[in-house]
């Protein structure tokens, strides 16, 4: 059975900063801001939350089906999807634009700056969802706005479960439409500082979140996570990384696992567990894709 992971596909422009951030921006300047940071290390990744979902779900054998456009320049992140074994049966391409593109910035604390050019993604909204037997759950992460608010309504109508999961996305929604997407989705996964922002738009505590859905998950980074059922949190641990070496794509490493934990029937305690697990892995590799899982224990 396979999860459809509907998303964008991008091209990741990674550069490191070698100083912090904080000691570049005068926070009372900000009216003026006006500043440039050298980067010595640049390179190119494949990327995109659909890409990234799509490379940690296959490598734990798991089946995903990743939904998402991509633009003229594209034939390098096809291949690379058919390399990988990764079905192409939902992505599609859009004459005129480029692919997605984000620019990613990382200073030597982990904290990151980015410039996201959505191109081919603004057209994601044409491709549509129907009810298919080999279908078993879904995802709707970052995307157009368009497709987000439609993929999400034709999950529903479909009955197959899906994950909400809004990303840096959210901020598009006013409280009236991710009430919306509470009541669409049978799950919702957020980090700490989406979960704040979901819960003020809403005026739902996370514990009145999960009790509308099956589960709420916030990320913690290196802190784990915190796992609501019906009103109860459980916090499950972190994973210590072997090294910190690159945040890009830890998130989506991690909902790569939620989803294989749920193709599997697991509970979300046990689900969040090993996408600790993975997004650890994740961590200590450069690149959102370029990481393995050799040696996890999957019990």
């Amino acid at each position: 059975m396979a999860s459809l992971i509907c998303g964008s596909l991008a091209f990741d422009t990674i550069m490191d900063f070698e100083g912090r951030f904080a000691e570049q921006i005068l926070p009372d300047q900000l009216h003026i801001l006006n500043v440039s940071f050298l980067v010595p290390a640049l390179r190119r990744d494949f990327g995109g939350c659909a890409g990234n979902i799509a490379y940690s779900l296959k490598v734990l054998g798991g089946t995903p089906l990743p939904m998402a456009t991509l633009g003229t320049d594209a034939a390098d992140y096809l291949q690379r999807l058919k390399t990988l074994g990764i079905s192409t049966e939902y992505v599609r391409q859009v004459e005129g634009s480029y692919t997605a593109q984000a620019m990613i910035m990382t200073d030597r604390d982990n904290n990151q700056i980015t410039a996201f050019h959505p191109g081919a993604m603004m057209q994601a909204h044409t491709t549509q969802i129907e009810k298919r037997s080999d279908i078993k759950l879904a995802i709707i992460s970052p995307d157009g706005r368009d497709a987000m608010v439609q993929h999400a309504e034709q999950l529903k109508a479909a009955d197959i479960p899906f994950v909400f999961d809004p990303g840096q996305g959210l901020p598009m929604f006013d409280g009236t439409d991710l009430m919306r997407f509470i009541d669409q989705a049978t799950w919702v996964t957020v980090n700490d500082y989406e979960g704040k922002m979901l819960s003020d738009r809403t005026d739902l505590s996370h514990a009145d979140i999960s009790r509308r859905v099956k589960g709420l998950i916030v990320t913690l980074g290196a802190e784990g996570c915190e796992v609501w059922v019906d009103g109860e949190k459980t916090l499950v641990p972190p994973v210590k990384a072997a090294a910190v070496v690159d945040p890009t794509g830890c998130g989506d490493a991690w909902r790569g696992a939620l989803l294989f934990g749920l193709e599997q029937g697991w509970s979300l305690a046990k689900c969040a567990a090993l996408g600790n697990q993975v997004g650890a892995l994740k961590i200590a590799q450069r690149g959102p894709q370029n990481y393995n899982v050799n040696g996890l224990v999957i019990a």
